[in-house]
């Protein structure tokens, strides 16, 4: 990781940060660690608000007003994100969790991916951006929904970034 890629470093070190606590919320298999799952949710909330709020719209900003081509799928990607943080934890949901944060980090962090082109886009203004960046709040989160509905919108958001719910599920 070159130094000349601050603001690339800054999110792929918050990547690191919110997998470390689901690691640490899911240590014991079958068993949620309450506190850190929370410190996920927010986190991750958190870090996807950093995104939409401040470094994609930069980047549009340095692409005279065009959207970056990856920032639709990021955004769905985002939204089924979001969802699965609204529904309990479950083996099932951590297993689809973990698979779409996978995929998904690889679009941001891969050479010539989302982060690299939001850099060389918003060069000028890196110290600025960082600067918005550590003054971003936490997303509020409420309990959990346990309803079967928060479940079935969860996987139509999936679905709509390109997931299989069922299908991560069963592994396939």
């Amino acid at each position: 990781m070159a130094k000349n890629k601050p603001l690339y470093q800054f999110f792929t070190r918050d990547h690191r940060r919110v997998e470390d606590l689901l690691d640490k919320a899911t240590e014991k298999p079958g068993e949620f660690q309450e506190e850190y799952y929370h410190q996920f949710r927010t986190g991750l909330l958190k870090h996807i608000k950093m995104e939409e709020k401040i470094l994609f719209p930069a980047a549009q900003k340095g692409n005279n007003g065009v959207p970056l081509p990856l920032a639709a799928k990021l955004r769905l990607d985002h939204g089924a994100l979001t969802a699965l943080m609204v529904v309990p934890p479950t083996d099932d949901v951590i297993r689809v969790l973990r698979h779409v944060l996978e995929k998904h980090d690889i679009l941001e962090e891969e050479e010539g991916g989302m982060y690299e082109a939001c850099e060389k886009l918003t060069a000028g203004e890196t110290q600025s951006l960082l600067e918005q960046l550590q003054k971003v709040t936490e997303v509020p989160v409420h309990p959990h929904n346990r309803a079967e509905f928060a479940l079935e919108a969860a996987k139509r958001a999936l679905e709509r970034a390109g997931f299989d719910y069922d299908a991560l599920v069963k592994g396939e």
